[in-house]
């Protein structure tokens, strides 16, 4: 991995991504920089983690080859469009940012750029996240090769097609807000039968952690380990028909669909947005030539005094 390591956008993505690089030792703060608007949100990021801010996001690029582009979805055309005219063929683009395919990216730019798209979800915020990479038709092995270390140091990492981005972001993406909604549903079962509130949700967390680290540590398949808990005629038995009764099992599989279908809305909306623009590419090139032109001017007129 090419040192500095870029961050565009100091929110709690981003601030993830920092904590979870510098807490796994991959690099030390001194080779993160980051660039973010936000004069109280850059003080914090460079008091709390000792990086460095940079004045601009041009500032940015021109100092780190490795660019991580950690703004929210609305916010990318402008980052691009200030960001293009200084991107060159030795820049790799991490994108995080949800929803936003690499056809999109690529269209801002007038040459081929290397990109990984990634979607973590946020217990990366703990370093506890999963994160799924899609690298681009451009993107070298070495690229991929690096998005994988930096998000192995926020959780685990899985590398998937982009057409696949979208069932992604409906399971691990949304995922966490499923698991919060099934916590605060058991945990109100448990106070209807009399229960303390604090007490329920004590149980309920850690009874969903424990059956989590259960998984992941014996390898087992769920209903595996399902059966393992069910007696014939006992109550977990009586638990779970209740919950067939009830369509949860169906009811979870639809909100994995529903949300995937949202997000290949959302993905097929900013296309059509994007097919409104089709004179991006040729004004960054118009760009380009503008600063290089500037840059000559500057230099004669160096020269000249």
């Amino acid at each position: 991995m090419q040192k500095p390591v870029g961050i565009i956008g100091g929110g709690n993505m981003g601030e993830a991504l920092t904590a979870g690089i510098i807490q796994s030792g991959l690099l030390n703060p001194g080779d993160i920089l980051f660039f973010e608007p936000r004069s109280d949100r850059k003080e914090y990021l460079q008091k709390k983690f000792g990086v460095s801010p940079t004045k601009s996001n041009q500032d940015l690029v021109s100092l780190a080859s490795t660019l991580i582009l950690a703004v929210k979805p609305q916010s990318v055309p402008e980052v691009l469009l200030e960001i293009a005219p200084w991107i060159t063929p030795h820049h790799v683009l991490i994108s995080i940012c949800a929803g936003v395919p690499t056809d999109y990216i690529q269209s801002f730019f007038p040459h081929s750029i290397r990109m990984i798209r990634a979607m973590p979800n946020t217990p990366a915020l703990i370093q506890k996240g999963a994160t799924a990479l899609a690298p681009s038709s451009a993107a070298k092995p070495e690229d991929l090769s690096a998005a994988e270390a930096i998000f192995r140091a926020l959780g685990i990492t899985v590398v998937v097609k982009e057409s696949q981005m979208d069932a992604v972001t409906g399971l691990s993406g949304s995922g966490p807000a499923y698991i919060f909604a099934v916590i605060e549903a058991l945990a109100a079962g448990g106070v209807i039968e009399g229960l303390a509130q604090d007490v329920a949700l004590a149980l309920t967390t850690q009874t969903v952690f424990g059956a989590a680290c259960l998984i992941q540590a014996t390898a087992k398949h769920p209903a595996t380990l399902r059966d393992q808990v069910c007696t014939p005629g006992g109550t977990t038995m009586a638990g779970l028909y209740a919950m067939e009764e009830g369509g949860f099992r169906l009811a979870l599989m639809n909100a994995v669909i529903a949300a995937t279908q949202r997000s290949k809305e959302l993905g097929e909306a900013l296309q059509k947005r994007a097919s409104q623009y089709p004179s991006v590419t040729p004004n960054v090139k118009r760009r380009k030539e503008r600063v290089k032109k500037n840059s000559r001017n500057i230099k004669v007129t160096r020269k000249l005094h």
